[in-house]
């Protein structure tokens, strides 16, 4: 969970407070939602209002279901908030590697899945008027020189193998692209791309409103009692559904065991910077690079670069994260090691310990959809639409997503933390290796 100390943007007044980021203080009219009070009945409840319970209400209200989405704090407050913006294609992990553990066959479906998810997106955005400056484009960055022509050898196997069309970059062209020499090459993907992640956020709640769906906020589920018809409760009210929806991805704790077991919360650190002079990425595209503890980032419309980078794994945010993020934004910009910073932010996203989403059906009247693992700008709002179409009956592509494996972490609920950070503090060394 967020940590409790953790600052909040105070908007004028009538509008919702949101964590202290730049998306917040961009978004521009944030529409305030009422607490889930006494009792209501529903045909599904949708736990959690971020890009997976809010495209599964979207889906399910334009079907006919009356459908409650109860969210703990404010729309899109969690990670489909304070997220890069980074839209990637695909799947979290290559399909070679997929294809190792699961076959070619299963493989082919997800990767046919992620480029309906990747067109879903798009017509969201469009049938649905959402303004979140989407940007198309993403550079992927290779940090260290010994894999440059592995990746030059992984995307012309991708494009003969996959169909999948990325173009190398060598270390000068990357250069040009990104605004500084760091990086030894990359790969550019055309069909990635960026955008404002509380404006998704936002618009999909308003299109969901409109289709007839009941959004409800500062309304913490405590309990779901199990049953024909599930009661979901939170401190102030219940509603007894049909149906209940986890989508509540890093902000699941306590409320499914076994989700429990294979979705961990982590926190991830963002800042942005006063408007620059200078046009870093001429080709306004998303950047992310080659380390295990992954940078990312990009420009805004004003010249701002929004940079992603640091991890931790507890409860606690750094007392000053402007202060723990800019070395790494120094370390890619060495010229930026003294900007201004407007704003500094951190949050929490679910991971898996392989990385793939954990879509399941624990339950004859219970879906769960989480731990997305840093690809959610692009996936989530799919799976909410898949998780919806399987509500209603239509099983085939939530299958396709529930037959992939994952694993709890090792050690149950005690040892993961400490086995995470032992495995997180490995990586980072061999990323500065």
């Amino acid at each position: 969970m967020f940590s409790l100390t953790a600052p909040t943007f105070m908007p004028a007044e009538g509008r919702a407070p949101h964590v202290a980021s730049w998306y917040a203080a961009s978004a521009g009219d944030i529409p305030a939602y009422p607490a889930l009070k006494g009792h209501v009945r529903a045909d599904v409840a949708v736990v959690g209002g971020g890009y997976t319970g809010l495209s599964a209400a979207l889906s399910l209200a334009k079907a006919g279901y009356k459908v409650v989405v109860i969210e703990a704090n404010k729309i899109g407050w969690g990670a489909s908030g304070r997220n890069g913006g980074q839209v990637h294609p695909g799947q979290r992990q290559d399909p070679d590697w997929l294809a190792s553990r699961i076959g070619e066959g299963p493989t082919r479906d997800l990767m046919r899945l992620a480029d309906e998810a990747r067109g879903h997106l798009d017509r969201l955005i469009t049938e649905n008027a959402i303004d979140c400056d989407f940007r198309p484009g993403l550079i992927h960055t290779v940090h260290k020189p010994r894999e440059v022509e592995a990746e030059r050898r992984h995307v012309d196997h991708l494009r003969r193998k996959w169909g999948i069309e990325k173009e190398f970059l060598d270390r000068d062209e990357t250069a040009k692209r990104i605004g500084t020499d760091v990086y030894h090459a990359a790969s550019f993907d055309p069909a990635g791309g960026k955008l404002h992640p509380l404006k998704l956020a936002l618009g999909l709640a308003r299109a969901a409103v409109a289709a007839g769906a009941t959004l409800y906020e500062d309304s913490r589920v405590t309990l779901i009692r199990h049953g024909a018809k599930p009661i979901v409760v939170t401190a102030l009210g219940e509603a007894m559904v049909d149906t209940v929806i986890m989508a509540g991805n890093g902000y699941l704790g306590g409320l499914d065991a076994e989700t429990d077991a294979r979705v961990l919360p982590i926190n991830n650190f963002v800042v942005a910077t006063e408007p620059l002079d200078e046009v870093l990425i001429p080709g306004e595209e998303a950047v992310s690079d080659s380390r295990f503890v992954v940078y990312y980032w990009h420009q805004t419309p004003d010249r701002r670069l929004v940079f992603g980078g640091g991890e931790t794994y507890s409860h606690d945010f750094p007392a000053d994260i402007a202060a723990f993020v800019r070395p790494h934004l120094a370390r890619v910009y060495p010229k930026l090691a003294g900007v201004s910073i407007s704003h500094a932010w951190g949050g929490t996203l679910g991971i898996t310990f392989n990385r793939m989403p954990f879509i399941r059906r624990p339950k004859p009247n219970v879906f769960v959809a989480a731990g997305y693992s840093g690809q959610g700008v692009m996936l989530a709002p799919f799976v909410g639409h898949v998780v919806a179409e399987a509500v209603a009956g239509t099983m085939g592509r939530f299958d396709v997503f529930a037959k992939v494996p994952v694993t709890p972490f090792p050690g149950g609920p005690m040892l993961r933390w400490p086995t995470l950070v032992a495995a997180m503090t490995w990586f980072k060394l061999l990323d500065s290796l």
